[in-house]
Order: structure tokens, then C-alpha cells, then sequence
């Protein structure tokens, strides 16, 4: 077994620590915030990281009513620009803490008179101790390559930053078990991975709260299977990429439940037109029935709570796939673990 599936079955445990773990920080850094009165959240990471900021946004957004903005690093590293953040927080996210541009950004911002807040799996790092308060995921060493575990350990502190100064209440305490029942899906997973043995192009699409995993999802794709995959969001797709679509196209569809399941089923409706292959996760009977195959989730899991347990099917696909093709998840080719731009 590759280090990678080793690691996508640590997850629930990698949440379940984390959360009682930093529980009670959070609500401190909450409280902190809260009186603070911050008009401002910027987050900055890199690849599996800024996929997760790119989540934490879409449910910070919702739940709080902040306005938030994924950081552009050359901002601070090759323009110098200064920014005006005395009502900010900046909130960096990496599991190794060692990005020198993530660094650089928390060090400009705490300049510009942000409170500055790590997310990382390594609390003796430099962005550690760069940071007024870091945020740590209970992971362990992650040594594949490809993240995983602290992915969606870098997502469940957003669900309880969100929870600690949002106002709306989040059963973020549900996600582990359903990451495990996810793990359970394993066995459907490996049947139709097989059928994408050839794959060597693709579309992934979400939307809303699940855009995060369809990036993260094309970036695993990507970098353990070499499959060219790109990513978009359902109402993106159909302005002007559609057209790339034809038939025996692979697009993999998250499809969760809420607000956004009308507008996927429509775009399954007109791929369907197109006689494109098309794979859904999803707990929705009738998108499943609608598409050429199907990834079935339980339905029990809503819209706030589906991010996580929708990954795991996708890190298995990903992790699964690169073994049919031969290929070694866990030593992607000209990829390392840390990177270090500026």
C-alpha cells in the first residue's frame, strides 16, 4: 500500500485530534478577533494549501460576512507593495510552515499592522514562530508527497475559525465519522478507477463550498497520475471551455447537496447532450443515475459539512489511478515535498 492511501486512512484521526487539540484556542483567537473588530481576512499558501484557502474563504465569506482574499505573494516579494492591514488578519496556511514567500507575506503583514495567524503542521517552523498565534493540524509527519491529511486538516480549522467568529453554529464535530464512512467507499472507488486506466485528460468541476475540492482534486490528478486535468466551476464551465467537451470526454463532477445541485444537474444534462463520460460523487440519486457513473455518498451529510467527506472518494481515485498506471504516488517525478518560492 502506497504512503498516500496509508495517509487518506489516517484522516479521521488527523480530525479528531485536531479538533480536540485546538478547540480551545480557537475560541480564544475567536474571542481575540470578535472585540477586534476585523473588516479584513487575507489568506496566503501555495498548491494543496491555497486549495484549502480557497475553501476557507467560500465558508468564511458565508458564515461571517467578512470579505476575504486569497493573497497574492509577488504583491509583497517582487513589487514590494505596502499594504494598509491594521484591520486585517492574515492568515498564512502550509503544512511544513518553510514557504519562504508564505513567510515573507506574515512577516510584511505584522509590518502593516495585521494579526497574523499560521495554520501548520509543524509547530517548531519558521512561519511558527513568525506568526502571533499558530494553528496547528495534529497530522504527524506527512510523508507522501501528495497532500492529504492535512489538506483537510488545514479545512477543519477553517470550520472552527468560522464557528468561533461567525454566527452561524457548524456540527463540524460530525466530519471525522463522515470522512470514515467515506474510507468506506473504497472498494466502489477501486471498481471504477478501472475504467480510467487510459485517462490522460480531464475536467473537474465543483462550485461554491465544494470549488476548493475540484481544484484540490485536478491538482492530485495532476501530480500522481500525470493526467492534464482542469478545473472549473459548473457555472464556468459553460462559458466558452464547453467547448473542449466531446464525447468519451472524462469530466468528474462533485455534486454535493444544497444550493448548488440545481446548476450541476443542469450542466450533467447538457454533458449528457455531448456524450461525455461523466463521474459524480454525490449523494443525489438522480444526478448518479444521471451520469455514466457515480460515486454514491451518504445522505445524511449537508452542504456545510459535505467538503471533506466528498475529498476522500477523489484522494482515493487519485491515489488508486496512479497505481493502475503504473506510477508511484508517492514520489511524484520532479516534485518535492517543500517549496520554496520567492
Amino acid at each position: 500500500m502506497s504512503l498516500m492511501l496509508q495517509e487518506i486512512a489516517e484522516q479521521p484521526q488527523v480530525l479528531e485530534r485536531t479538533i480536540a487539540a485546538e478547540s480551545e484556542k480557537m475560541t480564544k483567537v475567536g474571542d481575540y478577533l470578535r472585540q477586534k473588530d476585523i473588516d479584513l481576512i487575507i489568506l496566503v499558501a501555495r498548491g494543496s494549501s491555497d486549495n484549502a484557502a480557497l475553501f476557507g474563504r467560500y465558508l468564511l465569506e458565508v458564515t461571517t460576512g467578512i470579505p476575504v482574499s486569497l493573497s497574492a505573494p509577488s504583491v509583497f516579494t517582487l513589487y514590494n507593495a505596502k499594504l494598509r492591514l491594521r484591520r486585517a488578519v492574515v492568515i498564512g496556511v502550509s503544512q511544513s510552515g518553510e514557504g519562504v514567500d508564505i513567510n515573507h507575506v506574515l512577516e510584511q503583514s505584522k509590518s502593516f499592522g495585521a494579526f497574523t495567524v499560521a495554520i501548520t503542521n509543524e509547530g517548531e517552523s519558521t512561519m511558527a514562530k513568525i506568526a502571533d498565534e499558530t494553528l496547528l493540524i495534529h497530522a504527524g509527519r506527512e510523508k507522501s508527497v501528495a497532500a492529504t491529511k492535512t489538506y483537510t486538516g488545514q479545512m477543519i480549522h477553517f470550520y472552527m475559525l468560522a464557528n468561533a467568529i461567525g454566527d452561524r453554529r457548524l456540527d463540524f464535530h460530525k466530519i471525522p465519522a463522515f470522512a470514515q464512512a467515506s474510507l468506506e467507499l473504497e472498494e466502489k472507488v477501486k471498481e471504477i478507477v478501472q475504467r480510467y486506466i487510459f485517462m490522460e485528460n480531464c475536467v473537474v468541476v465543483g462550485r461554491g463550498l465544494a470549488y476548493a475540492n475540484a481544484y484540490e482534486l485536478a491538482l492530485k490528478l495532476m501530480e500522481t497520475c500525470y493526467v492534464v486535468a482542469e478545473r472549473f466551476s459548473s457555472a464556468d464551465l459553460l462559458h466558452g471551455p464547453l467547448a473542449m467537451v466531446e464525447r468519451h470526454f472524462p469530466v468528474i463532477l462533485f455534486a454535493p447537496p444544497g444550493v448548488m445541485l440545481p446548476g450541476v444537474k443542469s450542466l450533467i444534462e447538457r454533458l449528457n447532450e455531448l456524450h461525455a463520460d461523466t463521474l459524480a460523487i454525490t449523494s443525489d440519486l438522480d444526478a448518479a443515475s444521471s451520469c455514466t457513473r457515480s460515486i454514491i455518498m451518504p445522505r445524511e451529510i449537508d452542504e456545510f459539512l459535505a467538503p471533506i467527506p466528498y475529498i476522500v472518494p477523489g484522494q482515493l481515485f487519485a491515489a488508486m489511478l496512479a497505481d493502475a498506471k503504473g506510477l508511484d504516488p508517492d514520489s511524484p517525478r520532479s516534485l518535492s515535498k517543500v517549496t520554496r518560492t520567492l
